[in-house]
């Protein structure tokens, strides 16, 4: 077999498992039923919010989540921030006793949010007295922007999550909070365009998250490999100390510090679930370069978690379809490294074989008319056909047209993946591993108004 039909066979594998895994996460996701609620006074609730330079979100967030949830604590850990963030809830902790701030200095501060996380889980435990029941105490991550549903703890006190005493963790659903900023609809002429583009990457974002993420934690459910995330991440206490005695501390070094606990909590022996009846509001980049950033981030922590596929497979607490989707998850980013250099050589080649076919391009063209129907089914449809149920989803009232324009322009967005990609295999291979904080949207606002200035 010659080198070309090696990687022809190769990429039809890879396109067949693709695809076969866009139907596997389609149809539960479609099919689900609401989840049941339960009764949060059943447990203890303890809320860990890592900030660093965080002053111009903490405020408005701390205040809706007392609002909300007035029962739970709030445990702030200010990472040495350069701004008011400690002295402001330093302020909260003075006017209410349930908020509480632990602080980290350099040199020992900003390694990352994993330590910043340890940090609030020692401050807790030395806090809480020996004879607590800690399993029944539930610890929610929550980003310093992240707005929780007013159900949170309903779900996660209902009897498929916490009110399950094998559940270790579960994850909300993901929303964006600034899909409809009324302040990126004012401008006009070369500034409209680039508030459009805004408000483009924002949808596509929430689109992201609220189906293709949503669809992927909706099968997960069923191979028990849930996956949490940074932001409206639950997990039990007592979970969280079995990862501690057997690996020091429940937060480790990776990059995506979310995914890696989550790892930690499935080879501990408890499950973990998603909820997808509440949701955690947290704002999108209107911006191509932060976006890039953070998920060239994320991408490189998805690759440093690929480490643990030899525990996966050896654990007794994985399923063999667990562990298989698991592994898909994990060596996706190496994956999309190869069809960077698949794709483009298999479509140089068939123009190159075009040109050299009898009867000249255009003869060939015409004897290969199927490819651009396969492209259309096997390189757009997969990434377009979440426009459609993005719709029925988060916007029934719009019309089936502007679903098929969404779904467009996800496809289009999904590039981006592959420039994240590159820069993650890049500081991967250059032993890069420094955690790069994501600016917020006003923090940015008020940087680009000090320039004008």
């Amino acid at each position: 077999m010659s080198v070309l039909e090696s990687a022809q066979a190769l990429a039809f594998v890879l396109l067949v498992v693709f695809l076969a895994y866009i139907s596997v996460i389609l149809v539960p996701f479609l099919r689900r039923k609401p989840d049941p609620e339960g009764a949060p006074g059943s447990f203890a609730w303890h809320v860990f919010i890592p900030c660093r330079d965080e002053e111009t979100v903490i405020g408005h967030t701390l205040e809706k989540l007392r609002g909300q949830f007035p029962e739970a604590h709030v445990w702030v850990v200010d990472d040495a921030s350069d701004d008011n963030t400690a002295r402001i809830v330093q302020d909260a902790s003075e006017a209410d006793p349930l908020i509480h701030l632990a602080r980290r200095f350099r040199p020992m501060a900003r390694t990352g949010k994993g330590d910043a996380l340890n940090t609030a889980y020692r401050a807790l435990d030395s806090w809480l007295p020996s004879e607590t029941d800690r399993a029944s105490v539930i610890v929610l991550v929550l980003d310093a922007d992240g707005l929780m549903a007013g159900n949170a703890f309903r779900q996660a006190a209902g009897p498929l999550a916490f009110g399950d005493p094998e559940v270790g963790a579960a994850q909300t659903a993901v929303w964006m909070s600034n899909v409809d900023d009324p302040s990126l609809k004012t401008a006009t002429g070369l500034a409209r365009v680039k508030q459009g583009f805004a408000r483009y990457l924002i949808l596509m974002q929430d689109m992201e998250f609220r189906t293709t993420i949503a669809a992927m934690q909706s099968l997960r459910r069923h191979t028990l490999t849930v996956g949490l995330g940074g932001n409206g991440q639950f997990t039990r206490l007592s979970a969280l100390d079995t990862i501690a005695r057997t690996s020091g501390q429940p937060w480790h070094g990776a990059l995506l510090e979310d995914y890696e606990l989550a790892i930690h909590v499935m080879l501990s022996g408890y499950k973990t679930v998603y909820m997808h009846d509440t949701h955690v509001a947290q704002e999108a980049l209107p911006g191509l370069r932060r976006l890039v950033t953070q998920r060239t981030r994320w991408c490189h922590g998805g690759m440093q978690c690929s480490s643990y596929l030899g525990r996966i497979f050896d654990s007794p607490y994985f399923s063999n379809i667990g562990a298989i989707e698991s592994s898909y998850f994990l060596v996706q980013p190496f994956i999309q490294m190869l069809g960077l250099v698949l794709w483009p050589t298999l479509f140089v080649s068939m123009v190159a074989q075009g040109s050299l076919t009898m009867g000249g391009f255009q003869a060939w063209l015409a004897a290969s008319w199927f490819i651009i129907p396969l492209i259309v089914v096997t390189g757009i449809a997969p990434f377009a056909l979440w426009g459609p149920v993005y719709r029925l989803q988060a916007a029934p009232d719009r019309n089936w047209a502007v679903g098929i324009l969404w779904g467009v322009g996800y496809w289009l967005y999904m590039y981006q993946n592959y420039v994240s990609v590159l820069r993650a295999t890049y500081r991967l291979v250059t032993g890069r591993h420094g955690w790069a904080k994501t600016r917020r949207n006003n923090e940015n606002d008020a940087q680009l108004l000090a320039k004008e200035a």
